[in-house]
């Protein structure tokens, strides 16, 4: 009987402070046209306190999205732009002598910021691209002797151009892992195209006001925490993922061939963490077996490993999940 009351209790709490979900939405949609799925990524990533690898041609309002989200929240946004010269200093910060002090000072580099959009990240070498991961794993930078805690909220969106490889260095399974979402953005509709040009070529540009505080995202991440995630959605989760890794125990037999390795358990994690935020974007105070149906391709697909016959044959990651979903039972 507590249970229903937890959940029920749950439910209100989610429903009292889940309206700033429209607030944002609302003000994302004066600067971009459609892109909902983006929008609902970045809200995601930021409530299950993750980051987002976006993958799709230039020009389809990557950086602007993360631009506007920061203004909106009224945080701290930095940009890098990831080149091959790029050394790892650029990106987290150095020691400077200073000649009135006598003394070496710590000059801090871009990444510390609420919103760090890390622009075409897959152009640097592996050593910038891991001056990144103990930001995003460890939400701290070491420099020097010195250890410094980042701020929170802390979201790292990342993009990368899935069309010209040359002079690109692939990003390692280790670094891709700790993204919580690995987004494919897609071309808008006609419609959505001609209103792109009519904003573009009409001369007002729409002012973004700050409609919240960092302060009341890190409220919701606690409540995001809170939401109930019943036994069987567990379960449900860590068969989807041991699908990954052991497809012939759940009769899918004709991907063992195809999948070189499957999802680690932090994507176990990451689908549980994702959930939870979808439900709480939802309004809902506990997770459904849907929940975690839309977001598996986004947190899976740069989890599985693909062999060479399924490269060969054009096989996606993506076409892997969805087989898997129809085959693992759903509570």
């Amino acid at each position: 009987m507590s249970e229903t009351i937890n959940i029920r209790e749950l439910n209100e709490l989610v429903s009292s402070k889940s309206d700033f979900v429209n607030l944002v939405t609302k003000g994302m949609d004066q600067t971009i046209v459609g892109q909902k799925h983006l929008i609902d990524s970045l809200l995601i990533a930021l409530l299950s306190n993750g980051h987002v690898l976006l993958e799709g041609v230039p020009g389809l309002a990557k950086t602007l999205a993360i631009k506007t989200l920061s203004q909106i929240v009224d945080a701290k946004y930095s940009r890098i732009q990831f080149t091959p010269d790029l050394l790892p200093a650029d990106v987290i910060g150095t020691m400077v002598y200073s000649a009135q002090k006598e003394q070496f000072q710590v000059k801090r580099g871009p990444v510390f910021a609420n919103f760090v959009l890390a622009d075409e990240i897959n152009r640097a070498p592996a050593k910038v691209q891991s001056a990144l991961l103990e930001a995003m794993q460890e939400r701290q930078v070491t420099i020097g002797s010195k250890t410094f805690p980042l701020d929170d909220p802390f979201l790292v969106m990342a993009t990368q151009n899935p069309i010209e490889q040359e002079g690109t260095y692939p990003l390692p399974e280790a670094q891709v892992d700790r993204f919580l979402l690995k987004v494919i953005i897609g071309y808008p509709t006609k419609e959505e195209e001609k209103v792109i040009i009519r904003q573009n070529i009409s001369r007002e540009q729409k002012e973004i006001k700050a409609l919240l505080k960092p302060e009341e995202i890190i409220e919701a991440q606690k409540i995001v925490e809170q939401i109930y995630l019943d036994e069987k959605i567990e379960r449900y989760i860590v068969d989807i993922v041991f699908a990954t890794r052991f497809p012939n125990e759940y009769n899918l037999n004709d991907l063992s061939s195809i999948i070189s390795f499957g999802g680690s358990p932090r994507a176990s994690i990451s689908l549980a963490k994702a959930s939870r935020a979808y439900a709480f974007l939802r309004g809902r105070g506990y997770v459904i077996p849907e929940d975690v149906r839309a977001v598996c391709h986004d947190v899976l697909r740069h989890r599985i490993g693909l062999t060479y016959e399924a490269e060969a044959n054009n096989i996606t990651a993506d076409e892997i999940i969805s087989e898997i979903l129809d085959k693992v039972e759903v509570p």
